[in-house]
């Protein structure tokens, strides 16, 4: 062999011995043995104790709507409705919440000014104003009747403002 080539081998050679030795010399590292898992011990399943017997709860007593509701009344020729009416007619949504069954009639008046057809139609409008506001209030448009009486039955003279002022109105009523 030449030269080269024995140097070749014998680097070879000493490069697998090497590699030989360093495999012997590794030691294996141990894995830890895994932690012992304990079990709960069963747990008893507690039934809860019968509960004593009670009355049957009576429902609460339903209370009963009162439907003496004030009118709501109106500005000189117009069916808009007074913002001092608001309450009233929320107390009448409240109260007919209570009774969702029962039928009403909504009586639209006017005080005596103006014509008697304009006085009919606006005392309509002013009953239909009334009977929007409890439709957009969540009740059944169709337990409510619209009549217009115009200026017939006042309840006051119409001879003064302030007469005029309580002809000017929608009274709600309960359906006979």
């Amino acid at each position: 062999m030449n030269m080269t080539k024995k140097l070749l081998f014998t680097a070879l050679v000493a490069s697998f011995t090497l590699s030989l030795y360093s495999c012997k010399t590794k030691k294996l590292a141990a894995k830890p043995a895994p932690a012992p898992v304990e079990k709960p011990a069963p747990v008893e399943e507690k039934k809860p104790a019968p509960a004593p017997e009670k009355e049957p709860e009576k429902p609460a007593p339903v209370e009963k709507p009162d439907f003496n509701l004030d009118n709501i009344q109106f500005e000189f020729n117009s069916f808009v409705l007074k913002t001092s009416s608001f309450p009233i007619l929320d107390k009448a949504v409240n109260e007919m919440k209570k009774a969702p069954e029962t039928k009403f009639v909504l009586n639209g008046y006017s005080s005596a000014e103006g014509t008697p057809e304009h006085n009919l139609q606006l005392s309509v409008d002013r009953a239909n104003a009334v009977k929007s506001y409890f439709v957009n209030a969540g009740l059944n448009g169709s337990n409510f009747t619209v009549v217009g009486h115009g200026e017939k039955n006042p309840i006051s003279s119409n001879d003064s403002e302030e007469g005029r002022i309580l002809n000017r109105r929608t009274e709600i009523k309960v359906q006979n």
